[in-house]
Protein backbone atom coordinates (compact mmCIF):
# COMPACT_ATOMS: atom_id res chain seq x y z
CA UNK A 1 0.00 0.00 0.00
CA UNK A 2 1.61 3.51 -1.05
CA UNK A 3 1.23 5.97 1.72
CA UNK A 4 1.25 9.44 0.55
CA UNK A 5 2.24 12.43 3.21
CA UNK A 6 0.17 15.41 2.56
CA UNK A 7 0.90 18.82 4.18
CA UNK A 8 -1.14 20.73 2.63
CA UNK A 9 -3.13 20.40 -0.20
CA UNK A 10 -2.53 16.64 -2.02
CA UNK A 11 -0.33 15.76 -4.99
CA UNK A 12 -2.23 16.50 -8.50
CA UNK A 13 -2.78 12.51 -9.25
CA UNK A 14 -3.99 10.75 -12.46
CA UNK A 15 -4.90 7.70 -11.39
CA UNK A 16 -8.69 6.79 -11.46
CA UNK A 17 -9.62 5.84 -7.81
CA UNK A 18 -13.06 5.53 -5.52
CA UNK A 19 -11.94 7.34 -2.49
CA UNK A 20 -13.02 6.63 1.29
CA UNK A 21 -12.63 9.33 3.85
CA UNK A 22 -12.56 9.05 7.43
CA UNK A 23 -10.82 8.39 10.63
CA UNK A 24 -11.00 4.73 10.75
CA UNK A 25 -9.51 4.29 14.20
CA UNK A 26 -10.13 0.59 15.40
CA UNK A 27 -11.13 -0.56 11.58
CA UNK A 28 -13.75 -2.32 13.51
CA UNK A 29 -16.68 -3.80 11.66
CA UNK A 30 -18.84 -0.42 10.87
CA UNK A 31 -15.52 0.00 8.75
CA UNK A 32 -14.97 -3.04 6.89
CA UNK A 33 -18.06 -2.56 5.41
CA UNK A 34 -17.72 0.70 4.23
CA UNK A 35 -14.61 -0.30 2.65
CA UNK A 36 -16.12 -3.94 1.46
CA UNK A 37 -19.24 -1.21 -0.45
CA UNK A 38 -16.47 0.83 -2.15
CA UNK A 39 -14.56 -2.66 -3.37
CA UNK A 40 -17.87 -3.56 -4.71
CA UNK A 41 -18.41 -0.31 -6.49
CA UNK A 42 -15.19 -0.30 -8.31
CA UNK A 43 -14.26 -0.81 -11.94
CA UNK A 44 -11.26 -2.69 -13.19
CA UNK A 45 -8.75 0.46 -13.42
CA UNK A 46 -9.79 1.52 -10.23
CA UNK A 47 -7.74 1.44 -7.14
CA UNK A 48 -9.33 1.56 -3.85
CA UNK A 49 -7.69 4.94 -1.63
CA UNK A 50 -7.96 6.46 1.76
CA UNK A 51 -8.37 9.99 2.97
CA UNK A 52 -7.81 9.92 6.92
CA UNK A 53 -5.85 11.83 9.23
CA UNK A 54 -2.37 11.68 11.21
CA UNK A 55 -4.25 12.31 14.49
CA UNK A 56 -7.48 12.74 15.96
CA UNK A 57 -9.12 16.18 15.59
CA UNK A 58 -10.22 16.27 19.42
CA UNK A 59 -7.10 15.74 20.22
CA UNK A 60 -4.92 18.41 18.13
CA UNK A 61 -7.87 20.96 18.53
CA UNK A 62 -8.64 20.14 22.79
CA UNK A 63 -5.61 17.73 23.65
CA UNK A 64 -8.73 15.43 24.79
CA UNK A 65 -6.77 12.72 26.77
CA UNK A 66 -8.96 10.57 25.42
CA UNK A 67 -8.03 11.00 22.14
CA UNK A 68 -4.26 11.38 22.29
CA UNK A 69 -4.14 7.32 21.82
CA UNK A 70 -5.37 4.97 19.47
CA UNK A 71 -7.06 1.49 19.05
CA UNK A 72 -4.94 1.30 15.97
CA UNK A 73 -1.81 2.98 15.64
CA UNK A 74 -1.12 3.49 11.77
CA UNK A 75 1.65 0.54 11.54
CA UNK A 76 -1.37 -1.58 12.42
CA UNK A 77 -4.23 0.35 10.45
CA UNK A 78 -2.28 0.01 7.02
CA UNK A 79 -1.88 -3.67 7.60
CA UNK A 80 -5.32 -4.00 8.56
CA UNK A 81 -6.43 -1.76 5.41
CA UNK A 82 -3.92 -3.45 3.07
CA UNK A 83 -5.75 -6.65 3.96
CA UNK A 84 -8.90 -5.10 2.93
CA UNK A 85 -8.03 -3.98 -0.10
CA UNK A 86 -6.78 -0.33 -0.07
CA UNK A 87 -4.08 0.46 -2.10
CA UNK A 88 -3.35 4.01 -1.75
CA UNK A 89 -3.49 6.30 1.72
CA UNK A 90 -3.72 9.45 1.96
CA UNK A 91 -2.32 10.91 5.51
CA UNK A 92 -3.09 14.43 6.14
CA UNK A 93 -0.78 15.79 8.75
CA UNK A 94 -3.58 17.37 10.26
CA UNK A 95 -3.03 20.69 12.29
CA UNK A 96 -5.28 23.67 13.71
CA UNK A 97 -4.69 25.37 10.55
CA UNK A 98 -5.88 22.79 8.44
CA UNK A 99 -9.21 22.39 10.83
CA UNK A 100 -10.20 26.13 9.23
CA UNK A 101 -10.98 24.42 5.84
CA UNK A 102 -14.09 25.43 4.92
CA UNK A 103 -15.92 22.53 3.73
CA UNK A 104 -16.15 23.99 0.03
CA UNK A 105 -11.88 24.20 0.18
CA UNK A 106 -11.62 20.82 1.19
CA UNK A 107 -13.52 19.45 -1.74
CA UNK A 108 -13.15 22.02 -4.56
CA UNK A 109 -9.65 23.04 -3.82
CA UNK A 110 -8.24 19.69 -2.18
CA UNK A 111 -10.11 16.73 -3.04
CA UNK A 112 -10.58 17.94 -6.61
CA UNK A 113 -7.26 17.65 -7.23
CA UNK A 114 -7.31 13.92 -7.32
CA UNK A 115 -9.04 11.59 -9.84
CA UNK A 116 -11.75 10.54 -7.96
CA UNK A 117 -14.38 9.16 -9.60
CA UNK A 118 -16.52 7.87 -6.26
CA UNK A 119 -16.31 8.68 -2.77
CA UNK A 120 -17.64 6.40 0.02
CA UNK A 121 -18.41 7.53 3.18
CA UNK A 122 -20.28 6.46 6.30
CA UNK A 123 -23.94 7.72 7.12
CA UNK A 124 -23.04 10.68 9.68
CA UNK A 125 -19.92 11.96 8.26
CA UNK A 126 -19.41 15.61 8.93
CA UNK A 127 -16.64 17.69 7.72
CA UNK A 128 -15.22 20.77 7.12
CA UNK A 129 -14.22 23.61 9.74
CA UNK A 130 -15.81 22.92 13.28
CA UNK A 131 -17.49 19.71 11.42
CA UNK A 132 -20.12 22.13 9.95
CA UNK A 133 -21.05 20.18 7.14
CA UNK A 134 -23.29 17.16 6.33
CA UNK A 135 -23.52 14.61 3.72
CA UNK A 136 -25.98 16.94 1.63
CA UNK A 137 -23.32 19.54 1.60
CA UNK A 138 -20.92 16.76 -0.08
CA UNK A 139 -22.99 15.66 -2.18
CA UNK A 140 -24.12 18.59 -3.33
CA UNK A 141 -20.03 20.02 -3.92
CA UNK A 142 -19.05 16.78 -5.44
CA UNK A 143 -21.63 17.68 -7.98
CA UNK A 144 -19.87 20.31 -8.77
CA UNK A 145 -16.72 18.22 -10.06
CA UNK A 146 -18.31 15.08 -11.42
CA UNK A 147 -17.94 12.79 -8.28
CA UNK A 148 -20.62 10.54 -7.25
CA UNK A 149 -21.35 9.87 -3.33
CA UNK A 150 -22.19 6.55 -1.68
CA UNK A 151 -23.16 6.48 1.67
CA UNK A 152 -22.82 3.22 4.01
CA UNK A 153 -25.22 3.05 6.57
CA UNK A 154 -24.44 2.79 9.55
CA UNK A 155 -24.18 -0.83 11.27
CA UNK A 156 -25.55 -2.43 14.67
CA UNK A 157 -24.57 -4.71 17.18
CA UNK A 158 -27.38 -5.92 18.92
CA UNK A 159 -29.62 -2.65 18.31
CA UNK A 160 -26.25 -0.34 19.11
CA UNK A 161 -24.31 1.56 15.96
CA UNK A 162 -21.19 0.25 16.33
CA UNK A 163 -18.21 3.30 16.93
CA UNK A 164 -14.56 3.83 17.57
CA UNK A 165 -15.19 5.20 21.06
CA UNK A 166 -17.74 2.47 22.48
CA UNK A 167 -14.74 0.16 21.23
CA UNK A 168 -12.60 2.79 23.17
CA UNK A 169 -14.46 2.37 26.40
CA UNK A 170 -15.33 -1.35 26.19
CA UNK A 171 -11.17 -2.05 26.17
CA UNK A 172 -10.66 0.35 28.98
CA UNK A 173 -13.16 -1.02 31.01
CA UNK A 174 -11.62 -4.83 29.98
CA UNK A 175 -14.74 -5.75 27.91
CA UNK A 176 -12.45 -7.82 25.55
CA UNK A 177 -15.65 -10.13 24.45
CA UNK A 178 -17.97 -7.12 23.62
CA UNK A 179 -14.78 -5.64 21.90
CA UNK A 180 -14.13 -8.19 19.84
CA UNK A 181 -17.75 -8.23 18.42
CA UNK A 182 -17.67 -4.68 17.59
CA UNK A 183 -14.23 -5.23 15.95
CA UNK A 184 -14.72 -8.36 14.27
CA UNK A 185 -11.15 -9.31 15.76
CA UNK A 186 -9.78 -9.42 18.88
CA UNK A 187 -8.27 -6.19 20.36
CA UNK A 188 -4.28 -6.53 19.87
CA UNK A 189 -0.79 -4.33 20.68
CA UNK A 190 1.99 -4.89 19.16
CA UNK A 191 5.17 -4.18 20.64
CA UNK A 192 8.79 -5.38 20.41
CA UNK A 193 10.03 -7.30 22.92
CA UNK A 194 12.33 -6.15 25.89
CA UNK A 195 14.73 -6.56 28.93
CA UNK A 196 13.00 -6.20 31.76
CA UNK A 197 13.40 -7.04 35.65
CA UNK A 198 12.73 -10.71 35.17
CA UNK A 199 10.80 -11.51 38.02
CA UNK A 200 8.49 -13.91 36.25
CA UNK A 201 11.32 -16.10 35.54
CA UNK A 202 12.58 -15.73 39.05
CA UNK A 203 9.14 -16.51 40.09
CA UNK A 204 8.68 -19.31 37.79
CA UNK A 205 6.56 -17.47 35.31
CA UNK A 206 8.81 -16.31 32.21
CA UNK A 207 7.22 -13.59 30.58
CA UNK A 208 7.98 -11.24 27.88
CA UNK A 209 7.85 -7.67 28.25
CA UNK A 210 6.28 -5.05 25.66
CA UNK A 211 7.98 -2.22 24.05
CA UNK A 212 6.97 0.55 21.83
CA UNK A 213 3.01 0.18 23.12
CA UNK A 214 2.57 3.78 24.44
CA UNK A 215 -0.06 4.66 21.17
CA UNK A 216 -2.20 2.28 21.99
CA UNK A 217 -5.50 2.50 24.11
CA UNK A 218 -4.32 0.45 27.05
CA UNK A 219 -6.93 -1.57 28.59
CA UNK A 220 -8.28 -2.14 31.91
CA UNK A 221 -5.39 -3.12 34.52
CA UNK A 222 -5.75 -6.94 34.96
CA UNK A 223 -5.19 -10.25 34.13
CA UNK A 224 -6.32 -11.35 30.57
CA UNK A 225 -6.11 -14.98 28.69
CA UNK A 226 -5.10 -14.06 25.45
CA UNK A 227 -2.79 -15.13 22.56
CA UNK A 228 0.29 -14.08 20.87
CA UNK A 229 1.74 -13.84 17.25
CA UNK A 230 5.39 -14.30 16.89
CA UNK A 231 6.72 -12.12 13.68
CA UNK A 232 9.86 -13.57 13.44
CA UNK A 233 10.71 -16.39 11.13
CA UNK A 234 13.19 -18.41 13.53
CA UNK A 235 10.07 -19.60 14.94
CA UNK A 236 8.74 -22.73 13.87
CA UNK A 237 5.06 -22.10 15.46
CA UNK A 238 3.89 -18.81 15.53
CA UNK A 239 0.84 -18.33 17.65
CA UNK A 240 1.50 -19.17 21.28
CA UNK A 241 -1.59 -18.87 24.16
CA UNK A 242 -0.65 -16.42 26.61
CA UNK A 243 -1.69 -15.74 30.19
CA UNK A 244 -1.54 -11.86 30.12
CA UNK A 245 -0.94 -9.10 33.11
CA UNK A 246 -1.20 -5.60 31.78
CA UNK A 247 -0.82 -2.87 33.92
CA UNK A 248 1.33 -1.04 37.54
CA UNK A 249 2.74 -4.28 39.10
CA UNK A 250 1.86 -2.64 42.77
CA UNK A 251 3.36 -5.52 44.31
CA UNK A 252 6.35 -5.40 42.86
CA UNK A 253 6.68 -1.59 42.97
CA UNK A 254 6.34 -0.93 38.86
CA UNK A 255 6.93 1.82 37.16
CA UNK A 256 4.25 2.69 34.63
CA UNK A 257 2.14 0.80 32.59
CA UNK A 258 3.34 -2.58 31.42
CA UNK A 259 1.91 -5.28 28.93
CA UNK A 260 3.72 -8.60 30.42
CA UNK A 261 2.32 -11.88 28.59
CA UNK A 262 3.45 -16.04 29.64
CA UNK A 263 3.48 -17.95 26.73
CA UNK A 264 2.12 -21.38 27.53
CA UNK A 265 4.49 -24.40 27.00
CA UNK A 266 7.31 -22.04 25.25
CA UNK A 267 10.67 -22.48 25.29
CA UNK A 268 12.87 -19.93 23.14
CA UNK A 269 14.49 -16.44 23.43
CA UNK A 270 12.04 -13.70 22.56
CA UNK A 271 13.82 -10.16 22.95
CA UNK A 272 14.01 -7.91 20.34
CA UNK A 273 11.09 -10.03 18.25
CA UNK A 274 7.80 -8.12 17.26
CA UNK A 275 5.04 -9.67 18.60
CA UNK A 276 1.33 -9.24 18.76
CA UNK A 277 -0.30 -9.89 21.69
CA UNK A 278 -4.29 -10.43 21.22
CA UNK A 279 -6.48 -9.86 24.68
CA UNK A 280 -8.95 -12.49 24.66
CA UNK A 281 -10.48 -12.33 27.99
CA UNK A 282 -10.97 -10.62 31.47
CA UNK A 283 -9.99 -12.78 34.23
CA UNK A 284 -9.58 -10.61 37.18
CA UNK A 285 -8.53 -6.78 38.20
CA UNK A 286 -4.69 -5.64 39.29
CA UNK A 287 -4.03 -6.57 43.01
CA UNK A 288 -1.48 -5.20 45.47
CA UNK A 289 -0.23 -8.82 46.88
CA UNK A 290 1.17 -9.14 50.46
CA UNK A 291 3.96 -10.86 49.90
CA UNK A 292 5.51 -12.38 46.22
CA UNK A 293 4.52 -16.08 48.07
CA UNK A 294 0.89 -14.93 48.01
CA UNK A 295 1.26 -13.34 44.01
CA UNK A 296 3.02 -16.72 43.15
CA UNK A 297 -0.55 -18.73 44.21
CA UNK A 298 -3.21 -15.82 42.68
CA UNK A 299 -0.52 -16.47 39.28
CA UNK A 300 -0.66 -20.40 40.01
CA UNK A 301 -4.49 -20.32 40.36
CA UNK A 302 -4.94 -17.87 36.75
CA UNK A 303 -2.61 -20.07 35.14
CA UNK A 304 -4.81 -23.50 35.99
CA UNK A 305 -8.04 -21.59 35.08
CA UNK A 306 -6.67 -20.27 32.24
CA UNK A 307 -5.17 -23.67 31.01
CA UNK A 308 -8.61 -25.42 31.72
CA UNK A 309 -10.93 -22.37 29.55
CA UNK A 310 -8.13 -22.91 26.80
CA UNK A 311 -8.72 -26.23 26.83
CA UNK A 312 -12.31 -25.95 26.21
CA UNK A 313 -12.20 -23.39 23.32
Amino acid sequence: MEIIEVTSTPPNDLEPVVLVIGKFDGVHKGHQLIFDTARELMEEEDQLAVYSFSDHPQWILRQDPKFEKKLTPDAEKFQILKDLGVQRYYRVQFTKEYANITAREFILDHISRLHVKRIVVGEGFHFGKGSESSIEELVSLCAQINVAVTVVPLLKEEGNIICSSDVRSLVEDGNMDEAWALLGRPYTVTGTVIHGRKLGRELGFPTINLGGTDSYVFPKPGVYMGSVEIHDGNFAQTNWNVLISAGYRPTVNGSGYLIEAHLLDFSGDLYGATVSVSFLKFMRGEIKFSGLDSLIAQMTKDMAEAKSVFQQM
